[in-house]
């Protein structure tokens, strides 16, 4: 069943009113005398005094020597919208583009724990013989999001980890201890990214990349591709700096969504 419309009689005729006197605002209209508010919003100079000064009341607007403008909060109206939506609906565009740019597939996972848990994927083609999914989960040790995300601890946070991480050999390339995993993570820390070179899956090779949101969570972001495609280098030279950059993006947007990692 629909929802049902709002009947003309829930219509209040002051609060359209006082929004079209916001919307006289504009980028070419940023201070307006009272008389020019009256003419674009149609209102009489007398409801249109009203409604500024009440705006002027509410911080809203501003009235310097007979002339109003709209002051930082009004954002606030807009900020409602943005920070409702989820961390994987602003990140998704960006991700789309990043394939689309470089035709191989993108992950963003969160950290759990020891493990990794998937929260946006946008793949090209099939090139692992696990199938990922949002939710999916994958050992942190073994994935270059988890491994930015290790690096991104504190130093006592990743000791404790570090202590409770079993490390299995996925493949022949896999990390084989504890001090050569801290290894990769230092270096994660320093350079910004991190690399692995089929160390999850033979024939994947994977760079990420940390995303910070407004409070400084962090999850990774990551490009995947088949190693018949690229070795390190060009993973390295084509591919990290473009992850970078999608990043950056997700991160500016984050902040002005008000968004979080979790």
């Amino acid at each position: 069943m629909s929802e049902a419309k709002p009947n003309r009689t829930d219509f209040v005729q002051s609060l359209e009113r006082g929004l079209a006197v916001i919307r006289a605002f504009d980028a070419d209209h940023r201070e307006l005398r009272l008389s020019d508010v009256a003419a674009s919003t149609g209102l009489t100079r007398a409801a249109a005094r009203r409604f500024l000064l009440t705006l002027v009341e509410l911080g809203y607007v501003r009235l310097d020597e007979g002339r109003f403008s709209l002051r930082p909060r009004v954002l606030d109206l807009g900020y409602a919208y943005l920070s409702s939506l989820s961390f994987a609906e602003i990140a998704q565009p960006y991700m789309e583009s990043l394939v689309r740019d470089l035709k191989e597939s993108s992950s963003m996972s969160v950290l759990d724990d020891t493990d990794i848990v998937y929260v946006v994927r946008v793949p090209t083609r099939r090139i692992m013989t696990i199938s990922l999914a949002v939710g999916t989960r994958l050992p942190a040790y073994a994935t270059s999001m988890g491994r930015v995300m290790l690096a991104a601890l504190p130093p006592e946070e990743l000791d404790e980890r570090l202590s409770r991480i079993e490390i299995k050999e996925l493949t022949s390339h896999t990390v084989k201890t504890k001090a050569a995993l801290r290894k990769e993570l230092n270096r994660a820390a320093k350079q910004g990214f991190a690399m692995v070179d089929q160390e999850l899956e033979e024939g994947l090779r994977s760079a990420a990349v940390p995303v910070r949101d407004g409070a400084g969570k962090v999850a990774a972001l990551n490009i995947s591709v088949h190693a018949s495609r690229a070795d390190m280098k060009a993973l390295r030279d084509r591919y990290v700096p473009r992850v970078l950059e999608t990043a950056a993006a997700i991160e500016s947007s984050i902040r002005g969504g008000g968004a979080g990692v979790g």
